[in-house]
């Protein structure tokens, strides 16, 4: 793993004190008046500065790559779900594709817009029956493309 800590990475808390040993996610790295990276960390609610040093990364922002790959695999779990109504069987593969065109784009708004839209169709499709086995396939991967869209752009 690539040890360089990036915003949007995941980081555990090495230095001793108030935080000690907590997760957190980077929002923004900055530098000091002596060039020391000087990374805010999102803590719940709150955010405090960390020089590098007092930091571990634990996981890496997911890739342009990687998030091709999990929507790429969502489209490969639509046909599983059984009770999911016509109409939303053919939007959501659409959807998926037009999302998987419009990443690279960088286009915040449409990206977000597409991005609710198929959550909320598996929001009302999980409501259904949410105990079947390509949910955990189907939730990873919507977690790791709302990671990506949420520390991105």
């Amino acid at each position: 793993m690539n040890d360089r800590i990036d915003k949007g990475d995941i980081v555990l808390i090495n230095k001793s004190g108030k935080y000690h040993q907590q997760f957190g996610e980077v929002t923004v790295i900055d530098y000091n008046i002596f060039f020391v990276k000087i990374l805010i960390v999102k803590l719940g609610n709150q955010e405090e500065a960390f020089e590098e040093k007092d930091l571990r990364l634990q996981a890496k922002k997911p890739s342009l790559q990687q998030v091709i790959v999990s929507i790429d695999k969502i489209i490969e779990q639509v046909d599983r779900i059984p009770y999911l109504p016509a109409k939303e069987k053919l939007e959501l593969p659409n959807r998926l594709k037009y999302l998987k065109l419009d990443i690279p784009k960088l286009d915040k708004q449409l990206i977000q817009k597409n991005f609710d839209s198929i959550d909320k169709i598996f929001a009302a499709a999980r409501e259904v029956d949410s105990s079947a086995s390509f949910w955990q396939e189907i939730d990873s991967n919507l977690e790791k493309i709302s990671w990506w869209i949420r520390t991105s752009l």
